[in-house]
């Protein structure tokens, strides 16, 4: 395990996740973390290192709507735990973490190219980065969106977020070539270890990659105001 506790690993997520995504310095909470968002559909998230249904109740029952909850448990078990007005968020099923050494040796070892080996004829990659994020986007041969990925530096851990592969361009192995080169990005900024939230799709090939689960994830959010019939 690239972390000392899985407790290391979520507090390693949650900084590289607010850089990720240009969100507020997380607070410190007794039960883990609370983040300002800032978005519309998303105000706040409450991540829970310690969830149990006391706290999950309690933290549910006091917010707003545009609150999400993050858990390091199986759905069915935060799903029971939640009061009306809460649904659960699609896209969340394992906590993983990987080692960035072999990323580390592969990216000195090899010089930069345009087009990463395994990308398919006809696709173009274009990478950036900005204030500490890494960008990748892959694009069809006319131009048009096809998978995309980024990743947070922040120290010795980074966060692989936002990685997704349009449905009409899925099975050619972009996924793979947009994560090898954000590891090979976050390793050459000194990264030593990457976590991620994985869905259950992505989980198979982040462990074809040599990536570990660490605890399953799963989320929610306050929908609506409590009340009867409410969630």
């Amino acid at each position: 395990m690239p972390f000392g506790s899985t407790a290391e690993a979520v507090r390693a997520w949650v900084e590289g996740w607010v850089v990720s995504r240009g969100a507020a310095e997380p607070t410190r909470e007794p039960w883990g973390f609370t983040v300002q968002v800032g978005l519309p559909k998303e105000v706040a998230r409450h991540v829970l290192t310690a969830a149990d249904e006391a706290t999950v109740r309690k933290l549910a029952e006091n917010s707003a709507a545009g609150v999400a909850l993050k858990a390091f448990v199986p759905a069915p078990a935060l799903q029971a735990w939640l009061p009306p007005g809460w649904g659960l968020l699609d896209g969340h099923a394992a906590f993983m973490a990987a080692s960035l050494a072999e990323a580390e040796a592969e990216a000195e070892a090899e010089a930069e190219t345009e087009a990463p080996p395994g990308l398919p004829d006809g696709y173009r990659l274009s990478s950036w980065r900005r204030g500490g994020v890494t960008r990748v986007v892959v694009r069809a041969a006319d131009g048009a969106f096809a998978a995309r990925g980024q990743i947070a530096v922040t120290g010795a851990t980074a966060v692989v977020d936002q990685v997704e592969t349009d449905p009409a361009h899925q099975r050619r192995g972009l996924g793979r070539v947009v994560l090898d080169t954000l590891t090979d990005a976050g390793a050459r900024q000194g990264a030593r270890a990457a976590v991620l939230g994985a869905t259950e799709e992505g989980r198979a090939l982040y462990e074809a990659l040599g990536w570990r689960v660490l605890a399953p994830l799963s989320a929610a959010m306050r929908v609506t105001d409590a009340g009867p019939g409410a969630g």
